[in-house]
């Protein structure tokens, strides 16, 4: 008698087991199939109400909080509408004193991130992998520094060796020491898209390197150029660890705001968050406006 192979044996029986049929299938996966698809929408849309109230919920109570007629931000309990915290805000002289050093000290600070960390990714989009990797970690550290750490160091360095007292100038040049690690973030990435091509013929053309960096190097930059003077702006405009110990006589906004929370904080500050909320929300529609004009033919 011949055996038969037990592989064998385990196909004739697959072969000879009852089989689903075709439209019984078909039935339970279009019954299935909505289903999932259902339960997979309602997830999407709960995950997406979850996280835009976690953006503005608190935006939107802040912004209530100004118009509410009580001492303290709040909303609850609601004592009547009012607008008469921005006629304070207009009379805090020492808000708008810090604001006005915010605003300078960030300036500032885009005035020299900007070139650094412009420098920084040419130089580091130049190099061997090696060197690359060196250099890049070290350009880097500052920014997985703690901000105390940078503020103390900074202090001590510039005051002990070029006695540098703490002020608008300190503040500028500390902010920049990590901010520029995040301009050069910027610009290399855009870097890695550039065709170093286009450099080496316009240098076969006769172009200086001067002209070559002016006419192409510089135009491709452009738009991360932009976005890194926002990025750096806002990163100094909200510092706040850093700037507490090389601000010396002078305040910044978030200082100010933070002094303010330990001896009372009331409803001016949140009338000046509407006001930069309102901005924001105008040069972001300006923006895209103009951008969807320049789209259409």
């Amino acid at each position: 008698m011949t055996e038969i192979a037990p592989d064998r044996l385990a196909a004739l029986a697959e072969a000879q087991a009852p089989r689903e049929p075709e439209t019984t299938r078909r039935r339970r996966t279009a019954a299935t199939t909505p289903a999932a698809e259902r339960l997979r929408s309602g997830l999407t849309r709960f995950y997406l109400v979850l996280f835009f109230a976690y953006l503005f919920l608190p935006l939107a109570i802040m912004s209530a909080a100004t118009f509410n007629d009580s001492r303290f931000p709040t909303v609850l309990p609601w004592l009547g509408t009012t607008t008469k915290w921005f006629g304070v805000l207009l009379d805090d002289r020492l808000m708008w004193d810090a604001l006005w050093t915010s605003l300078i000290v960030g300036a500032g600070v885009v005035a020299v991130a900007l070139p650094t960390g412009v420098a920084a990714a040419l130089l580091l989009n130049g190099l061997h992998a090696r060197a690359r990797n060196i250099v890049y970690a070290l350009m880097v550290s500052p920014l997985l520094t703690p901000g105390v750490i940078i503020g103390i160091s900074t202090l001590i360095f510039w005051d002990r060796a070029f006695g540098m007292p703490g002020g608008v100038l300190l503040t500028i040049l500390a902010q920049a020491s990590f901010i520029t690690g995040y301009v050069m973030l910027m610009v290399l990435a855009r870097m890695q898209r550039f065709d170093p091509g286009l450099e080496e013929a316009a240098l076969d053309l006769g172009a200086t390197h001067t002209q070559v960096f002016r006419r192409i190097t510089l135009p491709f930059l452009a738009p991360s150029l932009a976005a890194a003077s926002v990025i750096a702006f806002l990163q100094s405009f909200e510092n706040y660890n850093t700037t507490l110990f090389v601000k010396g006589l002078d305040t910044t906004l978030t200082v100010y705001i933070a002094s303010q929370v330990r001896t009372g904080l009331t409803p001016a500050v949140n009338a000046l968050g509407v006001i930069l909320i309102g901005i924001t929300v105008i040069g972001a529609a300006v923006y895209e406006l103009r951008r969807r004009q320049a789209l259409k033919p």
